[in-house]
């Protein structure tokens, strides 16, 4: 990954959660305000201008550019899990104009680690990373396979995370006030994940 490549990859992402942003309100709207799908296209739309007007090279400066820009357009819960993901990916490929997929899939990793660490939370508490921890594991096994395969294995990875957080108890944010009545119904933010790497498999397909 390079800026070019990881414009593309943002472009593409903020394609999917434009055309999703009815559904992922739909889902949001269930227990929550409903904002989540216009949280994911503000956020993707802003750092998707942010990357096309920076010259920038370095991928760690890019990405923590691209957190206080997420940010900034989406002050919300999920905008703030992903400017954490965002700044974690920073730290870890600061100083690289070039990472191959081993290097992504561990800078991702690192993300996930800031969240769980800065939101004290974990895979199992019905949040976006159900998606987005199996997904990355699965990218971090595949990393020596063709990116089309790679990413192909972690979107299904993150589908299958999607639909198994349907037996779970919602732990954080407005869906817990619900307890038990959050069982039986997938994650908002899990989608959200999920269409991360959806919108990355089609971009690399073979």
């Amino acid at each position: 990954m390079n800026r070019e490549e990881l414009l593309n990859a943002v472009s593409a992402i903020r394609k999917i959660m434009v055309r999703n942003a009815g559904h992922l309100a739909e889902l949001d709207g269930r227990y929550g305000d409903g904002d989540l799908g216009i949280t994911m296209k503000q956020g993707f739309d802003a750092i998707k201008n942010y990357i096309e007007n920076s010259s920038e090279k370095d991928l760690g400066l890019l990405l923590r550019g691209c957190s206080g820009e997420f940010n900034e357009a989406a002050p919300s819960t999920l905008g703030t899990i992903m400017s954490f993901i965002l700044i974690g990916m920073a730290k870890e490929l600061k100083g690289k104009e070039d990472a191959n997929l081993g290097e992504v899939a561990g800078a991702m990793e690192a993300g996930i680690n800031l969240v769980m660490e800065k939101a004290q939370s974990a895979p199992g508490d019905k949040t976006i990373l159900d998606s987005i921890c199996p997904a990355v594991n699965v990218l971090k096994e595949n990393a020596q396979n063709n990116k089309g395969d790679a990413f192909q294995k972690a979107y299904e990875a993150a589908a299958l995370g999607v639909e198994e957080t349907k037996a779970m108890k919602a732990k954080h944010g407005r869906i817990a006030y619900y307890g038990d009545q959050s069982i039986g119904s997938i994650d908002a933010g899990a989608e959200a994940g999920m269409l991360i790497f959806k919108a990355l498999a089609k971009l690399y397909a073979n």
